[in-house]
């Protein structure tokens, strides 16, 4: 094996290890092509900007509005119904706004969403593990040492597909960042989630 290929392997077996010693307690896009897309342009099929369960329809897109600018997520409301439902009901009570990115791991991830903010807080959802890759941009679920098992509340953005790819089959993938990666590769440890809205204009 290559060292380059062996250092990576190596990199990525570790950090996803830690990813779930993070939320170590059981119980605890940008678009395909690179192109930039302002939130604007993120409409529905009535070319109505997605917003909080209008019509008693679950919205599909959540930004988060940080000290760097938005960050624009779409979610699998098909791959990952319930883990959709529970992050939508937090989002719409306000429970993420001023919490904080509790952990910044160049090249792998950033993770936020932690009431306590120490990567201890939350409570647990069942997990609903699918097939549907990990890649830059994408939005999982922490989780202790039970696969089964996710954090309710802290929620992470991968940075690296090289990085990521292990994670897929293992850990919750609900959502992909689809406007907002520059911002997301500025977070540092401490910075706030000023807001959690689905109002994405």
């Amino acid at each position: 094996m290559k060292t380059a290929t062996f250092t990576t392997f190596v990199v990525a077996v570790f950090s996803s290890f830690f990813l779930f010693a993070c939320a170590k307690k059981d119980n605890s896009v940008i678009n395909q092509s690179g192109s930039q897309t302002t939130p604007s342009n993120f409409m529905n099929q009535d070319n109505q900007t997605t917003s909080a369960t209008d019509n008693n329809q679950i919205s599909d897109m959540v930004a988060l509005n940080t000290p760097y600018g938005q960050i624009v997520i779409k979610l699998f409301t098909d791959k990952a119904p319930n883990t959709v439902k529970n992050f939508l009901t937090k989002v719409n009570a306000g429970f993420y706004n001023g919490l904080s990115f509790h952990r910044v791991e160049p090249g792998f991830v950033v993770q936020g969403g932690d009431p306590l903010g120490n990567g201890t807080g939350g409570g647990t959802i069942v997990s609903e593990i699918t097939d549907t890759p990990f890649i830059r941009g994408s939005v999982g679920l922490a989780r202790g040492g039970i696969k089964e098992q996710s954090n309710d509340s802290q929620f992470f953005i991968c940075l690296s597909p090289d990085t990521c790819q292990p994670l897929t089959n293992e850990y919750v993938n609900f959502g992909q960042v689809v406007y907002g990666m520059e911002v997301v590769d500025q977070l540092q440890i401490g910075d706030k989630i000023l807001s959690a809205t689905t109002q994405t204009k």
